[in-house]
């Protein structure tokens, strides 16, 4: 897992929400987003902290139960 990814998560206090897995997912995704191995996209500044809680958000919506998700667009719409 990264080292980056891990500072970021704690430093906007997502750590304690993710497991293992969802930081390795969010790895995935940055580096499928950018092209890069995920610290260099951090350094480089390819990944923002926007799209970072963005990609963080979306992994975490991915483990609720579908009804959970419902009641999240229904609060939404």
């Amino acid at each position: 897992m990264s080292c980056k990814i891990r500072e970021w998560l704690k430093r906007l206090g997502y750590f304690g929400q993710t497991t293992h897995e969802d930081r390795l997912e969010i790895d995935r995704e940055i580096e499928r987003r950018t092209g890069v191995d995920c610290d260099k996209a951090v350094e480089q500044g390819r990944v923002d902290e926007r799209t970072f809680k963005e990609i963080v958000l979306m992994v975490l919506r991915k483990k609720r139960k579908p009804e959970e998700r419902k009641e999240e667009v229904a609060i939404v719409v």
